[in-house]
């Protein structure tokens, strides 16, 4: 378990998009870049490895980001 603070990013709708989830919480800069972070294998959706750019998330999902500085958390809120 990791002690990571999780950020809660509000969604207006029931479902996101992982790639628009990933913009929208800040820890992609781009569509093109949520992609290469998928692609690259270091983005998880509660706790499992997700390929899926277009992968829905509901409320409550944690996504986290395995990056050089550290695992980045964001919960869908």
């Amino acid at each position: 378990m990791s002690d990571a603070p999780i950020t809660t990013v509000p969604i207006t709708g029931d479902v996101i998009r992982l790639g628009q989830f990933l913009k929208l919480a800040g820890l992609a800069e781009s569509g093109a870049h949520a992609r290469e972070l998928i692609a690259d294998e270091t983005v998880t959706v509660n706790g499992e490895a997700e390929a899926r750019r277009g992968r829905q998330l509901h409320r409550g999902d944690l996504v986290e980001l395995d990056t050089a500085n550290g695992l980045l958390r964001a919960a869908v809120g």
